[in-house]
């Protein structure tokens, strides 16, 4: 009677892991995704306001300038929503982010040449806030790998892995990976 009460209360504890933790993880995923997007998307509405002041004292850097805006156009339209992270969404994304980020150094190596650009306050203000942005990016994102850690190990690990195989069935998160693009320091030429 007593080990049967044993197994069957063992049984219960084994089956209950992960009935509330699993789903409270996936919330947190998706909170920490929408606050990357939120970065993502303040850095993308500062762009056009850092692209005009840069217009105004180098119009002859016109390619330059076309490839953030372009680059800024493509980065909006790939949209991940967190309940369909796959790796592949996340490549996507994170290809986008990369033309984008690589768009913004080659414009800061146009701001290098134009000493009175970089002594306005206007642009000032605006590279401030844009590193400010990416320094967000970079919490952000480094909240969301915790989070998709945290998740990932629920959903794989024993005995939460077996709540999630028998009740929830969720997949395992995608994590950011670093391209060999974004992977390279930019180079400065004057």
């Amino acid at each position: 009677m007593k080990s049967s009460l044993l197994v069957l209360f063992l049984s219960l504890f084994l089956v209950s892991c992960g009935l509330q933790s699993i789903p409270q993880a996936n919330n947190q995923v998706e909170a920490d995704w929408a606050e990357v997007m939120n970065q993502y998307k303040r850095r993308t509405d500062l762009i056009p306001n850092l692209v005009n002041t840069v217009k105004g004292y180098a119009a002859h850097e016109q390619e330059t300038l076309e490839g953030v805006v372009e680059a800024r156009a493509k980065a909006t339209s790939v949209n991940v929503d967190a309940k369909n992270l796959t790796p592949e969404t996340m490549q996507k994304f994170q290809d986008a982010q990369g033309g984008l980020s690589s768009a913004l150094g080659r414009l800061m190596v146009v701001v290098e040449k134009y000493p009175e650009l970089k002594a306005n306050e206007n642009f000032k203000g605006l590279q401030a806030q844009l590193e400010g942005t990416e320094n967000r990016i970079a919490i952000a994102r480094r909240r969301y790998i915790d989070s998709v850690r945290t998740f990932n190990n629920l959903v794989t690990v024993f005995p939460t892995s077996l709540t999630n195989s028998l009740i929830h069935h969720f997949e395992k998160k995608p994590q950011f990976t670093v391209s060999e693009a974004e992977q390279k320091t930019p180079e400065v030429k004057f």
